[in-house]
């Protein structure tokens, strides 16, 4: 009997604990305001192919965006095509795939915001990128693969600009010992842990002007 009431207690107390930290929950419904938890990324995976079921992870955690029509044909035909309204993408933010939304707000909250501040100081004001859709395969190539921009399902990055207006690019400013070089190298580390594949100058001339950031794979399935 007191071995019973023990379970039963251990119970009770397992799920208020669940409750009080709903991003350890596998079955709590995924809120983007919460922190993330053992149960996060299970849930992030389950979005893959479910456009409504991601815009409505977006509209729980309040993250305003506009759901666009479908767009194009063939393997480049975009089904989702999702653009984030308020986030600090320059020059216009593009319309990408749900969940490629999802990892830029993971990102800018747990990756490029806290390296901004801890290494520079400073808030950033705009991110600099070169645009998400391409219909195209890997590396412009006339066969092989398509890339994830064919389905805007990639963002490409080149640089941010601070609140003072400070501006630090990946081409100009990620070779050296400096902090804007050890800024870049943190916001590309930090961006394993939202997106499937980041890729940089690190990893092979065609990016020396930007990092490379999509959802073709789970997270952190290629950094570098």
């Amino acid at each position: 009997m007191i071995a019973l009431l023990i379970l039963i207690g251990l119970a009770v107390a397992g799920r208020a604990w669940l409750a009080a930290h709903p991003e350890h929950d596998p079955w709590a419904p995924l809120d983007l305001n919460d922190p993330v938890g053992w149960a996060t990324e299970a849930k992030l995976l389950a979005l893959r192919g479910d456009v409504p079921q991601c815009r409505a992870v977006l509209e729980r955690s309040a993250v305003a965006f506009n759901a666009l029509e479908p767009a194009g044909e063939g393997p480049c035909r975009r089904e989702d095509r999702t653009q984030l309204s308020d986030f600090p993408l320059s020059p216009d933010t593009p319309p990408t795939t749900c969940p490629v939304a999802i990892a830029l707000q993971l990102w800018k909250r747990d990756g490029l915001d806290p390296a901004a501040q801890e290494i520079l100081g400073s808030e950033v004001a705009q991110i600099e990128h070169l645009g998400a859709y391409s219909c195209r395969r890997l590396y412009g190539r006339g066969e092989g693969p398509w890339s994830q921009h064919a389905t805007g399902n990639a963002l490409d990055i080149a640089g941010f600009v601070l609140a003072d207006g400070t501006r630090i690019s990946v081409l100009g400013d990620w070779e050296g010992e400096g902090d804007k070089a050890r800024f870049l190298r943190e916001v590309r580390d930090r961006a394993c842990d939202s997106f499937g594949i980041v890729l940089s100058p690190d990893y092979n001339a065609a990016h020396t002007d930007h990092f490379h950031f999509d959802m073709g794979a789970r997270r952190g399935g290629l950094c570098r």
